[in-house]
């Protein structure tokens, strides 16, 4: 499971870098306040996804080993838990970069 973590990392480090040239100085990071300039952040903030994707990541792993150690079920539901982390931050990433160049 940290191979795919380092691997949803340099994904989002890569796009950002070969796109970077085509940014605006601020972009729209929170869709869920209404359009406009609520909506606007600095460029970058977008690297906010990522931390948290490794953060929650590394909380859950944290979690689990100190909670419930030897517990299969548990153990089941936390790699699933960071899977689905893994690929929605990754595709909610890549979404946000799609719609801005």
């Amino acid at each position: 499971m940290l191979y795919l973590l380092i691997l949803a990392n340099l994904l989002m480090i890569g796009i950002f870098v070969f796109t970077y040239g085509r940014f605006p100085p601020q972009i729209p990071l929170f869709y869920s306040y209404p359009w406009g300039e609520d909506q606007l952040v600095d460029l970058w903030m977008i690297g906010i996804l990522p931390l948290v994707l490794n953060v929650l990541y590394f909380f859950n792993l944290w979690l689990y080993k100190k909670l419930f150690p030897g517990n299969f079920l548990i153990k089941k539901m936390f790699y699933y838990l960071n899977l689905f982390l893994i690929i929605s931050i990754t595709f909610i990433f890549i979404k946000i970069i799609v719609r801005i160049i």
